[in-house]
């Protein structure tokens, strides 16, 4: 295994870096969360046209830039130490690798040029309130997880016109302003019962969305409603939607992996300066043998969680993930996400301490560092069931003894 950079990615990373110096202050994400898109459709299109972030990890052939997860686990990590309000994680990491694995050649053709180039966002919906357990990360999702026939979950109909849905998604990533939705929903009926994935543009007629609330407003989630909709099949009704979901599920955790240590990263930044510059005691209190223990302890943590996330980023790009999605490999992704999780929460709830009475107020960054851990810890964790699925996985407490 070769842990160098190459000089490409470092480029990217050195490009993304200047570009959100520039553009994405503070001032700029609280500006971003509070548009009706909830982010900055401006720096979108830079990110996109300049540095063709959402086409990091799709083919040429798809007007992508030819990269693996490993940039885009880079561009991610760079997004996530400035916050960055985008829809990179619901198109390029939860929708992308779905249309490139189960869609047909026409619509690859269609659709992942447009998403390559940034004009087309999209986004993953999934019934239920635990995006974890269907990407698999927390554990294996039941077999009627999109509704099972009964009331609740999305239904799929066929009718003579083609496929309709019906039902409702409670937590959907940039659910109000994508402009494709990929709709898993339950079709078939009891004899067949199965769950496939629809595509529905943002302005199909009967469907309703609705902005929540969220506890980190960098991450903007949506209900949908779904009142008899015209979809489309994506792929054909044979497709294993459950085995796709699950290698997303590892992508999906390795980059958010990277994200975190981003996020981590800069708020220690933050901190080390504070502590820098705050006197107490006609000293500062970064001088204090207590504020050099507990900055040392988060700096191991968190490149420990670098080295993590780097590790599942390599893994998925040698087994060609965002590629070929349903292949069979060792899954890291999980428990990277569970070590950065973690170095992000240590990482904001010191930096808030440190930084004393300012560091919990509104006006200033550090509890935006805070929200962001606990937000994608109840989207995508929590870090003890991603944990404890990952050595189930492995078999670590398998001890192998037959009853008799």
């Amino acid at each position: 295994m070769d842990a160098r950079f190459t000089p490409e990615q470092d480029h990217i990373r050195r490009t993304l870096r200047e570009l959100l110096h520039k553009r994405c202050s503070p001032g700029d994400v609280r500006a971003a969360v509070d548009t009706p898109a909830g982010y900055d459709p401006a720096l979108w299109t830079a990110l996109a046209r300049d540095l063709g972030l959402p086409g990091l990890a799709l083919s040429e052939a798809h007007g992508g830039v030819g990269g693996t997860t490993t940039e885009l686990a880079l561009a991610a990590e760079e997004l996530g130490r400035a916050l960055a309000p985008s829809p990179l994680l619901a198109t390029a990491v939860l929708a992308t690798p779905l249309v490139a694995a189960l869609g047909t050649d026409a619509q690859c053709a269609d659709l992942l040029p447009r998403i390559a180039s940034g004009t087309l966002t999209a986004t993953l919906a999934v019934p239920g309130a635990c995006l974890a357990g269907v990407l698999s990360l927390t554990g294996e999702p039941r077999r009627d997880w999109a509704g099972g026939g009964r009331a609740g979950g999305v239904q799929a109909a066929r009718r003579e016109g083609g496929w309709r849905l019906y039902g409702q998604v409670g937590q959907v990533l940039d659910g109000h302003s994508a402009q494709l939705l990929l709709v898993a929903a339950h079709a078939g009926g009891y004899a067949r019962s199965r769950t496939l994935l629809f595509l529905v543009p943002g302005d199909a007629p009967g469907l309703v969305r609705t902005r929540q609330t969220s506890l980190d407003a960098t991450r903007p989630q949506a209900r949908i409603e779904l009142r008899d909709v015209p979809a489309g099949l994506l792929g054909d009704e044979e497709a294993d939607v459950g085995a796709c979901l699950a290698r997303t599920g590892d992508v999906t955790a390795t980059v958010l992996a990277a994200e975190a240590v981003g996020a981590a990263d800069r708020i220690l930044e933050l901190t080390v300066e504070h502590a820098q510059r705050r006197e107490q005691f006609g000293r500062a209190i970064g001088s204090f043998q207590a504020v050099k223990h507990r900055l040392a302890d988060v700096y191991v943590q968190v490149q420990a969680a670098r080295s993590a996330a780097y590790y599942a980023a390599w893994e998925c790009a040698s087994t060609a993930a965002a590629s070929a999605i349903a292949q069979e490999g060792e899954r890291v992704g999980g428990l990277a996400l569970a070590q950065a999780l973690d170095s992000l929460r240590t990482a904001a709830a010191e930096g808030i301490q440190l930084h004393g009475g300012i560091g919990f107020t509104w006006e200033h960054e550090a509890q935006l560092y805070f929200k962001r851990a606990a937000g994608d810890e109840l989207l995508f964790g929590p870090v003890h069931r991603l944990r404890a699925h990952a050595a189930d996985a492995a078999r670590i407490f398998d001890t192998g003894e037959v009853a008799v």
